[in-house]
């Protein structure tokens, strides 16, 4: 088997959790705003397939790389993260990845003048990956993924911003706050909250208590 590498074909970059997505969740305070609960994303139709027809469908693996990464049989011993979703288009303008992605990866547009066997275009597009063994950032708690979700924790990190880290104090900064629930409107939040935090989906409201 051949290995179909990202570099001068398709370009993925990891893309940072603090940069993309949700990396900085918005303080709620009592001067904020009416909530606006967000619509569900509807997920684009993706059809796994065999190793090497698509360039990172889902089900595939990649191997990690400092600036690029490689598609790899999940066979390989190079193997080190699986493709649990793939979408078309920008990742601010798409679906969100599973609730327990680890990372993202960004895969820019390829003409079909440079695609690899000449048979068409690679759109770009972006991969929601799952790390084949532990630690897994994007779990509850975890300290990382492009997503915030029941059960992360997260600290003050200025400016009307919060940030995760891991829940058990493994992390750089130690947890201040713990999201226990998500709701579509501050109001359905348990009286118990000392802050709510803005986060992506049908329920945009996050409950967080003390830790």
């Amino acid at each position: 088997m051949r290995e179909r590498s990202s570099v001068g074909v398709v370009c993925a970059l990891l893309v940072l959790v603090a940069a993309l997505l949700t990396g900085c969740q918005v303080l709620k305070s009592g001067a904020d705003k009416g909530d606006r609960p967000g619509a569900t994303p509807k997920a684009t139709t993706t059809q796994p397939s065999g190793y090497g027809a698509v360039f990172l469908a889902v089900d595939e693996c990649s191997s990690f790389g400092s600036t690029s990464f490689t598609e790899v049989p999940c066979t390989s011993e190079r193997a080190a993260a699986r493709v649990v979703a793939r979408y078309d288009g920008k990742v601010g303008d798409g679906p969100l990845c599973p609730a327990t992605t680890d990372f993202v990866l960004h895969i820019s547009r390829q003409s079909p003048s440079s695609d690899e066997d000449g048979d068409g275009s690679v759109p770009q597009g972006y991969a929601c990956m799952r790390n084949l063994e532990p630690p897994h950032p994007g779990d509850p708690g975890g300290g990382g993924g492009p997503r915030t979700i029941v059960g992360d924790c997260v600290y003050g990190s200025g400016s009307g911003q919060v940030r995760e880290t891991a829940c058990d104090g493994s992390g750089k900064e130690k947890p201040q706050y713990e999201v226990v629930k998500a709701v579509a409107k501050r109001a359905q939040c348990p009286a118990t909250t000392a802050l709510y935090v803005q986060l992506n989906g049908a329920q945009p409201v996050g409950c967080a208590r003390r830790v």
